[in-house]
């Protein structure tokens, strides 16, 4: 949810305990604007906070709210100092509390994330919003397990921003960055982009094919029984390999054909 469309939310929820007595939204609306004119001597019309409630609360759309004072004002009576404080300090209640929560206060205005950690302010609360990882309940680590995992993550976003880092999984493990894959012979293996091996012919990784596509090495295996259907094969100048999935023979190029009785009786067996 954007952070306006988050405040118009929280707007309307306080003026329903403002104003208990108003249940339909002309009403609270009109409440709205007559509380904003007396306390600020700010006039928002009426119909401007049912345009609001019809936009955020019945379509569920972001309003095109461009004036930061309205912004401002709307934040001010949500008990925020202004527009910037609310985006970068809310926390939305949840049903359950009582639970031990992380909140982190990230400044989104800054032009990155590229600052000390010091910028990153962590507060304990009893507000259901950040929700600490079942592992990490099970295994006892509590807050100071949630305080690991909170800058193993902000770390890997960090990372993540220099080209010339490598991320790093949990508990400071190595992430794998390999995106190309090379044709080994018998099978795809995974390396990275940046290799220069003149052997190699790198194309993009398939997770598909580096799992499943597969040169059969043993045709004597074969048989109609267990290889029709589930086969296919590519033949250059004569001679036949099978493979375990349908495609392109890597080292000729050729769309592979599936096996029929024919080739497996004739290239495949004993």
């Amino acid at each position: 949810m954007s952070k306006k469309k988050l405040l118009i939310h929280e707007v309307f929820n306080k003026a329903r305990e403002d104003f208990p007595k108003k249940t339909s939204k002309s009403g609270l609306a009109s409440e709205l604007s007559d509380h904003f004119e007396k306390t600020w001597k700010f006039l928002i019309n009426e119909r401007t906070f049912v345009r609001y409630y019809n936009i955020c609360i019945i379509d569920n759309e972001d309003p095109d709210i461009r004036d930061g004072e309205i912004l401002d004002k709307l934040s001010l009576y949500v008990g925020y100092d202004d527009f910037i404080d609310f985006s970068t300090t809310f926390v939305k209640k949840d049903e359950e509390t009582n639970k031990t929560t992380v909140k982190i206060k990230v400044d989104e205005h800054e032009e990155s994330l590229s600052e000390k950690l010091s910028n990153i302010i962590i507060n304990i609360t009893n507000e259901q919003h950040f929700k600490m990882p079942e592992f990490v309940k099970q295994n006892g680590l509590g807050i100071a397990g949630a305080f690991l995992v909170i800058s193993v993550l902000v770390g890997n976003h960090y990372s993540s921003r220099s080209k010339n880092s490598t991320p790093l999984s949990f508990f400071g493990a190595s992430a794998d960055e390999r995106s190309c894959m090379f044709w080994d012979d018998n099978e795809y293996k995974l390396v990275n982009c940046e290799d220069k091996n003149p052997q190699r012919s790198l194309i993009p990784k398939d997770t598909i094919q580096l799992r499943y596509f597969k040169r059969i090495t043993r045709k004597d295996t074969l048989t109609v029984d267990n290889a029709l259907g589930t086969t296919w094969y590519s033949k250059f100048n004569g001679n036949v390999e099978f493979f375990t999935m349908d495609g392109v023979d890597p080292d000729t190029g050729r769309e592979l054909r599936a096996s029929t009785i024919y080739i497996i009786e004739k290239y495949a067996g004993y």
